[in-house]
């Protein structure tokens, strides 16, 4: 069996089927996608074996089909991340166990289970946070500094975060702060639709359009990509806003900075690098591939642990070519 990190990562089995896994043209034998957030799926129409969630996420968030199907080789596993993501654990013929991760979080939050690995020969694990400075608080205790913080805050607050997944937690996370009211935008509405049918969660919170004036007690949920543009510094400023940042680069100081936040929480819906690292012992595997963010470095720390671990460039074969 070959690994190559192409467009999305390429598994060739011992009887030459290509699993192809989250990658923008969809061209294996197989085709995985692990969950819904824009580097993990096709811009175009296409069949994958993924969740039903993922699936009707893909399918809302462009506007553009993306179908459900299932394979043998193929079993789905909860992967932590966001709503519907999935961890892909592919038999080889000949018997070995390949885990591809995608994105992965093992902290339990809100209405997602935390990922819980299973043993494999050949571990696939993404990257992001592979640096050892990238160590994040318990989900409890990052909670409750948000919950504290937004109710500290009289001024109206702007919260910024990934429109799939961060979003929806920030949302959750002021009405239980009972911020007076909470408003979000079409591009997180549209998520947290398909999320409510398929989970056991309800998002309370108000349209937010051209005509809404925000006031004291007020928070408004906007996705990440928001807060590079010259509307919400205006907005901000026209509200007296406070405006914060969430996500796991949020470790670094650099971050609030280069977002312009008034303040940032290490809000992440992926592991950190100790958790990363246990997610390895867990799986237990020969051979353990690292791909996406900090790959070569998390490689290095799993070779000094008596790992067989090599970082995946792209178009480079994981066996022999290097």
């Amino acid at each position: 069996m070959t690994v190559r990190y192409r467009d999305g990562i390429e598994l060739t089995l011992s009887d030459g089927t290509r699993v192809v896994c989250d990658a923008d043209d969809l061209d294996g034998d197989v085709n995985v996608v692990t969950h819904a957030h824009g580097d993990h799926y096709p811009e175009g129409e296409a069949t994958a074996v993924c969740s039903e969630l993922t699936a009707a996420l893909a399918t809302a968030r462009r506007d553009v089909p993306l179908h459900r199907t299932t394979d043998p080789r193929v079993t789905l596993l909860s992967a932590g991340h966001v709503a519907g993501s999935q961890a892909a654990l592919v038999t080889d013929p000949d018997g070995t166990r390949y885990l591809y991760t995608g994105d992965i979080c093992t902290r339990s939050r809100f209405y997602l289970d935390g990922f819980q690995p299973p043993s494999a020969d050949v571990l696939v694990i993404e990257a992001t946070y592979g640096e050892p400075e990238y160590t994040f608080p318990s989900h409890d205790d990052i909670a409750d500094d948000i919950h504290t913080w937004l109710r500290e805050t009289p001024e109206p607050v702007i919260l910024l975060g990934y429109a799939l997944g961060r979003a929806q937690k920030l949302q959750l996370l002021a009405a239980e702060a009972d911020r007076e009211r909470v408003f979000t935008t079409p591009a997180v509405e549209r998520v947290n639709e398909v999320i409510e049918t398929h989970r056991d969660v309800t998002f309370d919170v108000d349209h937010y359009g051209e005509d809404t004036s925000l006031r004291e007690g007020d928070a408004l949920v906007l996705p990440m990509t928001s807060g590079r543009i010259d509307w919400v510094d205006r907005l901000a400023t026209e509200a007296g806003a406070v405006k914060a940042g969430f996500s796991g680069w949020a470790v670094d100081q650099s971050f609030k900075f280069q977002g312009d936040y008034d303040v940032t929480f290490p809000l992440s819906d992926h592991c950190d690098f100790a958790e990363l690292l246990d997610v390895a012992d867990t799986v237990g595997p020969e051979t353990v591939y690292t791909q996406h963010g900090s790959a070569a470095t998390l490689a290095d720390h799993l070779t000094s642990a008596g790992y067989d671990a090599t970082s995946l460039r792209q178009n480079q074969l994981s066996l022999g070519d290097f």
